[in-house]
């Protein structure tokens, strides 16, 4: 992947939305739990951090997936791993689908005001009995004449606090079961029937609001299905590479942060009369982690330049997925290690990031559903 003058231009902006509207006010958010997105998307969608890949038509910039690189990239110096995760779920997780299967009145309706930051949206997928599992979702949307009416509930949804619509899967066809019967529906959430039922506390990603959701014969119009109704499956499947791949590209960007911050502070740590850098072991393992970051940067590059040439990259969104969770965990505790005591202090940037890192193995699908995927793209069955 070869970023150019405009990537760079975009990059730069970026960083600068984060350093200036983010990260001198992440402590405050981390300690209330949640961040105010009505306040901070607009600034965000003011320089298009939520039209990357949305036709100016709807108010987005019309660039191609090398720039949602640049920009979960640039997220991923957030001082925090909630902010990106929010801001990435309205940017590439909630709307994808409804940018290229909803209909023109749906997409004016609610892509556009997303896009500016207008709103918050979230996409609800996950429920009580059925997280990594998806054939396994029970909210249903039953048809009265022009009108789904939809009861069931979510559970883990992201900005699902204080969302104003919501890109749900529900079973729209009745009597279906496993893959089939399914449909994307954008939900409002000022509807009669929706709640919230609780924020839920979590181990990290202390300032992203997480939430369970209850709809109560919520009533939506059919016309709110974006795409086909009963393709839903399929949609979600599609939406989730993007959300993979950009989860990958932001966890790759941390790891070499953490592992460089990590070489700086044991350059000037010292222990036994020397640099704490001098140790051969501490050297080459630090090595070793840069360069499997430095390859995974490459292989996600190139599941990136798949997705901008148009072709099938759910393969290497897998793969990509499975290895950066697993290296962001070990990147995550060598850090903390190596910064010793000081490492586990929640002054040190090590136990933020060792918290926050750990979802990325079980979010948008668990490792072991990556696994899955792959036995059957192997030829292996499930």
């Amino acid at each position: 992947m070869q970023f150019t003058r405009d990537h760079e231009d975009f990059r730069r902006v970026v960083r600068e939305v984060v350093e200036k509207e983010i990260n001198p006010y992440v402590d405050e958010w981390e300690r209330a739990g949640g961040f105010p997105g009505h306040e901070l998307f607009p600034k965000l969608g003011a320089v298009g951090m939520f039209g990357v890949e949305i036709a100016p038509t709807y108010g987005g910039l019309g660039l191609d997936h090398s720039y949602s690189v640049v920009l979960a990239e640039e997220l991923s110096t957030a001082t925090c791993g909630a902010l990106p995760m929010a801001i990435l779920v309205q940017a590439s997780m909630a709307t994808p689908a409804l940018a290229r299967h909803g209909t023109h009145e749906l997409r004016q309706r609610y892509l556009a005001p997303a896009v500016r930051g207008d709103v918050v949206c979230a996409v609800a997928v996950s429920e009580p009995d059925a997280g990594s599992d998806v054939a396994g979702i029970r909210t249903r949307a039953t048809r009265d004449g022009d009108s789904w009416v939809i009861t069931g509930s979510k559970l883990y949804i992201t900005n699902g606090a204080q969302a104003d619509w919501l890109c749900l899967l529900c079973r729209t066809e009745p009597g279906s079961g496993g893959y089939e019967g399914m449909s994307l529906v954008v939900v409002p959430t000022d509807v009669p029937g929706f709640s919230v039922s609780r924020r839920l506390h979590k181990l990290g990603n202390h300032a992203s609001d997480t939430a369970e959701l209850r709809l109560d014969e919520v009533r939506v119009p059919v016309a709110n299905t974006i795409g086909e109704p009963g393709r839903g499956f399929q949609l979600q499947m599609e939406q989730f590479q993007i959300e993979r791949l950009v989860g990958v590209y932001g966890a790759v960007a941390q790891c070499e942060r953490a592992l460089r911050r990590t070489v700086e502070y044991l350059r000037v740590r010292h222990a036994f009369g020397k640099p704490l850098l001098a140790n051969q072991h501490l050297r080459y393992r630090l090595a070793e982690l840069l360069a499997e970051t430095d390859l995974l940067r490459q292989y996600a590059y190139a599941a990136a330049d798949r997705v901008v040439a148009g072709e099938d990259a759910t393969k290497m969104a897998t793969v990509a997925k499975l290895k950066a969770g697993r290296l962001i965990r070990e990147v995550a505790d060598t850090c903390l290690q190596y910064h010793g005591g000081m490492g586990y202090m929640e002054e040190t940037w090590t136990a933020r990031f060792f918290r926050d890192s750990r979802l990325l193995s079980i979010g948008a699908g668990a490792d072991e559903v990556m696994l899955r995927v792959l036995t059957a793209l192997e030829g292996m069955g499930r």
